[in-house]
């Protein structure tokens, strides 16, 4: 029989026992919608990741206090003070360093802050100049803080939405009203435009003049990071070195191991949160798989049963002179047909379910071409695994012995 008689055939056996066929290829199908699924999901999920830390800010690198075992170097014992603002002004004029562009230090602590009767716990950050560039984060209203701020330690604040929404009810214009933090008069001169659910996101965060941070709340000479931007992204690992050699020396540290600094980039951390999110789904698509092997031994048996309810068929075959090859041809065939039916079917549940989640929880739809290969690939192949034993066994029936089989 050539192979399209063999598939005919095949299908119109399928739908001579509909509801077993149905019940067949159930397995398959949840098992490669879960799959699809769970595949689909991780990758919006990476993809979400990806396009939040970007917006933190583009060749950005973080100089942190303290040595870790990640960013340029490792040493040192952890300590949050071995960073100093003179250290962001001495990297801002170096003329050592040809691969940076912007500078900002930042100091960041929590504070209670209040507008009338209104108050709430918040994070204040003391800020340079350069600090809302390099966090990608835009004045929506009245205007940022300017250097002039920083050089005279003036008590000015720039508030986000989220803080507009606590603090200020009715139709009060917010520019200009003063507002305490810790018991100090602030003036807002400026609102952030809203970034929404951004991972570290500035909607809730006041900003002050740094220098204001540290002599009028804080009473303290150090900051918590230090922010620089690459002039592109090729030269954001010669940044990291040069940022990396230049602190060691303005902190008179000899060896790199001892260094009480750690410098990071976007990248780094991207890299890190890929690697947590990847092996998340990973261990999520290899429970989920498990529903596939099930899905096919209940194929192989179904079509052993098959192979029992048709044996006088086969042995009518092979008195025929019929070959074993198109016995063993003529079940695998039928086992093939329906794992594929099952993965189409998952393949579309799987694509289906993507697209609900994804958009339900606000995440990119990301329909994975790997998935859809991973789904037809894997259908055919529980076809042929499950389908053989089946069909081999049907193969090696004898033709008198099949004839007398009742």
């Amino acid at each position: 029989m050539k192979l399209l008689e063999i598939l005919e055939e095949s299908i119109l056996v399928l739908k001579t026992n509909r509801m077993r066929t149905v019940l067949s290829v159930l397995g398959i199908i949840i098992g490669i919608g879960s799959v699809i699924s769970l595949i689909t999901l991780g990758e919006a999920s990476q993809q979400s990741v990806k396009e939040r830390i970007q917006s933190l800010g583009s060749n950005l690198i973080t100089i942190s206090p303290g040595g870790t075992q990640s960013g340029f170097l490792r040493g040192g014992p952890d300590d949050a003070k071995t960073l100093k603002y003179n250290d962001a002004l001495e990297i801002e004029k170096s003329d050592r360093l040809t691969t940076v562009d912007k500078v900002a230090a930042s100091y960041s602590s929590r504070a209670q802050i209040s507008f009338q009767e209104n108050n709430m716990n918040t994070n204040v950050i003391g800020i340079t100049e350069n600090y809302f560039s390099l966090r990608n984060i835009e004045i929506e209203y009245g205007v940022g803080i300017t250097q002039k701020d920083i050089g005279t330690s003036s008590k000015v604040v720039v508030i986000g939405n989220g803080v507009i929404e606590e603090l200020f009810t009715g139709k009060v214009n917010p520019i200009g009203q003063g507002i305490r933090i810790d018991g100090n008069s602030f003036k807002i001169i400026g609102i952030t435009k809203s970034k929404g659910s951004e991972m570290v996101s500035s909607d809730n965060s006041v900003f002050i003049p740094l220098t204001t941070a540290q002599k009028v709340l804080y009473g303290i000479d150090h900051v918590t990071s230090i922010l620089v931007s690459a002039k592109n992204e090729e030269l954001i690992d010669p940044a990291m070195n040069q940022l990396g050699y230049l602190l060691l020396e303005l902190h008179g540290i000899k060896n790199p191991e001892d260094a009480d600094f750690s410098i990071t980039s976007q990248e780094d951390l991207l890299e890190t949160v890929s690697e947590i999110t990847g092996t998340f789904t990973t261990l999520l698509t290899g429970i989920a798989a498990i529903s596939l092997v099930v899905g096919g031994i209940g194929i192989m048996n179904i079509m052993l049963v098959t192979v029992t309810e048709r044996t006088r068929e086969i042995g009518i075959r092979k008195a025929l002179g019929a070959k074993r090859k198109t016995i063993t041809k003529q079940f695998l065939v039928e086992s093939i047909v329906l794992t594929l039916t099952g993965g189409v079917l998952g393949l579309l549940l799987g694509i289906g379910v993507s697209l609900i989640i994804t958009k339900t929880m606000g995440l990119p739809s990301v329909i994975s071409i790997t998935s859809i290969s991973l789904a037809v690939g894997v259908s055919c192949l529980i076809g042929i695994i499950f389908g053989w034993y089946p069909a081999h066994r049907a193969s090696k029936l004898q033709p008198i012995e099949a004839l007398r089989y009742e």
